[in-house]
């Protein structure tokens, strides 16, 4: 893969805007001379601003978003009893655990940035990676900001909209779009700042569940424990065994969320106790039917007990929805630098602002994409689209564990899990990339191997035989200008 380095240490010199930073005003010159006087070595790159703390707030804000608010009714519907959804839970905490130990290995034997895409890359090659890399910018990532923004919008429209009256689907979208522009300029201008909301938010959306908890573990102690049961909860429960798979997709997209190694031991266990607390509180007062027939469950377990009190549970859902928006782009837009930094991406998303030392131009450009999705609005199909490729690379990359066991033998700090988690992980991975195919035929799934098919034409094309449009010198160079932004320092990973 040494071309595509070459390639890119000729692009950090062909638009390395200090060496032309006369072409600017003498104004933005004197600030960019201030910029980069820095203890990096006046490079430039990404500050490293998230700490122990900003790394659990992290992993707890990625995870725990929009999910536990909205997946239960999900989970009900395909595993059709609350014992058997209760089961589900408990099976999709394991699952992410085992997901997230894969990740902790991966995490401590490959420190560069990037995540899945650079563990990807160094275990299968140049393809494989360009892959995640389009999957995730083309559909992953996209898909699920839009999820998080109409979450958002959907609680505040519902908040200020008088009376029992749904809310109109263009506040929704208006409200939902405010929100991701808010985020998108607060990862503009700081690493720091973003990380600090994201702290905030992350015990917010902790007390606002812990209320709900509470609420629920009190009903059960006057009595109200009926449809948790076990004679009774077990009762039509689906005998589909591929059918479970769809449950678990609901379940355990609330518990998807990005790695950070040392943060995950911490935050994992508290989010899958929080999770099953979390459904045993709803059920304490929602019966099966109710919970069904609910659009936003925390909602109706609201008003069924806090009263006049209820607008908090709304309120706590677009914090959660905000903050864990705000973690996605944080997050999502490091992935897409070290993509641009291996020439699998356009390589606008490798520049980095002097001032600010942040992707700006990767930001933007998945906002418009993410706005792009919330105008279209529709998400089902989308989510059954998204997890099929979720798993595709989730598959892939668990099995990666053992591949760079014997490509990387000499990592003395690096952590061993037992080879049992990552098999593990890998079957049940192909499980779900299977079982709902089975269950549940439709047309999301050919549209998942179209674009990846479409991903190999364009890999083809662009990348192994190297056609570069004349005019994207131009647009690089005018999206350097809009953010005064120059390419990152080269960081290999292989």
């Amino acid at each position: 893969m040494a071309w595509h380095k070459t390639s890119y240490r000729n692009n950090v010199q062909k638009y390395k805007l200090l060496e032309n930073i006369s072409s600017f005003p003498e104004s933005d010159s004197d600030e960019a001379e201030d910029c980069i006087q820095d203890d990096d070595d006046n490079k430039i790159g990404l500050k490293k601003e998230v700490g122990l703390i900003g790394g659990v707030a992290l992993v707890v804000n990625s995870i725990i978003g929009s999910g536990i608010f909205v997946a239960p009714q999900g989970v009900l519907l395909d595993a059709q009893s609350i014992g058997m959804s209760m089961v589900v839970w408990v099976v999709c905490g394991i699952v992410a655990s085992l997901g997230a130990l894969c990740f902790a290995e991966l995490g401590s034997k490959v420190p560069q940035s990037g995540g899945t895409y650079t563990y990807i890359l160094l275990a299968y090659g140049d393809l494989p990676a360009f892959l995640v890399s389009w999957a995730s910018t083309i559909i992953i990532k996209p898909a699920n900001g839009a999820l998080l923004s109409l979450t958002f919008g959907y609680y505040v429209a519902e908040y200020i909209t008088p009376g029992s009256c749904p809310p109109a689907d263009l506040a929704v979208k208006l409200f939902a779009m405010l929100a991701l522009m808010m985020v998108v300029f607060i990862n503009c201008m700081s690493v720091k700042a973003a990380n600090s909301l994201q702290i905030l938010f992350s015990v917010s959306k902790i007390l606002v569940l812990t209320l709900i908890i509470i609420t629920g573990f009190i009903m059960i102690l006057k009595g109200q424990h009926q449809y948790l049961d076990p004679s009774v909860s077990f009762k039509s429960s689906s005998t589909d065994i591929f059918g479970y798979a769809l449950a678990m997709y609901q379940g355990l997209w609330a518990f998807s969320g990005i790695n950070i190694p040392l943060a995950i031991f911490i935050a994992m266990p508290c989010i899958t106790v929080v999770y099953l607390m979390t459904n045993i509180a709803y059920f304490s007062l929602l019966s099966p039917e109710e919970v069904l027939a609910s659009s936003a469950v925390a909602v109706t377990f609201a008003d069924r007990s806090f009263g006049t009190m209820a607008w908090v549970i709304p309120l706590g859902v677009c914090i959660s929805t905000f903050g864990a928006l705000l973690t996605a782009f944080l997050a999502d837009s490091r992935a897409s630098l070290a993509a641009g930094r291996e020439g699998h991406m356009l390589i606008l998303a490798s520049l980095v602002t002097i001032k600010w030392k942040t992707p700006a131009p990767a930001l933007v450009l998945q906002g418009m994409t993410v706005v792009a999705l919330i105008m279209v609005g529709k998400f089902k199909p989308l989510f059954k689209f998204t997890g099929t490729v979720v798993w595709l690379i989730n598959a892939a990359t668990f099995c990666s564990v053992i591949i760079l066991r014997y490509k990387l033998p000499r990592c003395p700090n690096s952590l061993k899990i037992p080879t049992l988690v990552p098999v593990l992980a890998t079957l049940f991975s192909i499980y779900m990339i299977l079982a709902p195919i089975i269950a549940e035929p439709t047309a999301e799934y050919l549209y998942a191997v179209l674009l990846m098919l479409l991903g190999v034409a364009f890999h083809t094309v662009f990348i192994r035989y190297g056609y570069h449009p004349k005019s994207m010198d131009s647009i690089t160079r005018f999206f350097q200008k809009l953010f005064f932004a120059g390419l990152s320092s080269f960081e290999s990973v292989t």
